[in-house]
């Protein structure tokens, strides 16, 4: 009876709940959270066109300030029809591919030939420091100059851009590989190419791919700014036209397509390191 007494008395309600504080909702509420996420961004983003259709002109401002939507959707077309948008679609992002492709092979091998070598590493970071600092993006009109009104000074700016976050990245991982792995891998008389591709290879692999996740928004940056500052052809002109015309629209829809084709690249990079990584497992919130 005494057993029953304490059960049901109420001062040990409170410990019982203090059990587990951080207890997680029933699993049927998650799955209806998680199916409901969709469900809200798409609200989101038909309330942003809404406002962007509708709010101009209630508010009385100028077209050539902010079009409404439905003076995007007819840009688009006319662009499509008689600037031969696609056009320069395909070359912006030919260009920012081989550029991406370029600066994360570039960035790579240089970021791991100095993680292999301390000494280096030590004399050549003031400089890689100071490159790092200065922004790529003033480098355009010197490309300009060197190599004239062509695709070479958007692919140069491109390479810089995405050059930097992967070589330091990488760098980064190779300075935190494990060193008791590595002593106990040389006390087994492993040599130096297979410590590197059995250990800190593998190790550097999550970093990589954030940088590469970092460079492929950037290379999108990278063409546009080389378009932008000359050339004939490419979503940068397309926007660099549209100023000059008082076009509103036309600049709009450069970038909405230059967003798409950064979108694209990047989901193109989360989806290769989904695969690489499927080892390492994800935390659940």
């Amino acid at each position: 009876m005494a057993d029953s007494i304490a059960a049901s008395s109420p001062d040990t309600a409170p410990i019982v709940a203090e059990d587990n504080p951080a207890a997680p909702p029933p699993p049927g509420r998650q799955e209806v959270r998680v199916s409901l996420l969709p469900v809200a961004s798409l609200l989101v983003l038909v309330l942003i066109l809404g406002l962007w259709q509708f709010l101009p002109t209630a508010l009385h401002v100028p077209k050539y300030i902010i079009p409404q939507l439905s003076d995007l959707v007819r840009e688009m077309g006319r662009m499509w029809q008689q600037e031969n948008l696609l056009m320069h679609s395909v070359s912006t992002a030919t260009m920012a591919c081989l550029g991406f492709a370029l600066g994360a092979l570039l960035g790579a091998v240089f970021g791991y030939l100095l993680g292999l070598s301390p000494l280096w590493e030590k004399v050549l970071s003031p400089y890689i420091l100071a490159l790092q600092i200065a922004p790529k993006v003033a480098f355009a009109p010197l490309f300009i100059m060197w190599f004239g009104y062509n695709a070479w000074p958007k692919l140069i700016v491109t390479i810089l851009v995405v050059f930097f976050p992967i070589m330091v990245n990488i760098l980064q991982a190779m300075r935190t590989v494990d060193r008791d792995l590595i002593n106990l891998a040389r006390a087994y008389n492993m040599s130096g190419r297979q410590i590197f591709w059995k250990i800190r290879f593998p190790a550097s692999i999550p970093s990589l791919m954030a940088g590469l996740r970092i460079g492929a928004t950037l290379a999108v940056i990278g063409v546009t700014v080389g378009e932008l500052m000359g050339g004939e052809i490419g979503l940068g002109f397309l926007i660099t036209y549209g100023e000059g015309q008082a076009n509103t629209a036309m600049v709009f829809d450069a970038i909405f397509v230059l967003t798409l084709i950064g979108i694209a690249m990047y989901w193109v990079v989360a989806a290769i390191e989904t695969r690489a990584l499927h080892y390492i497992p994800k935390a659940h919130h």
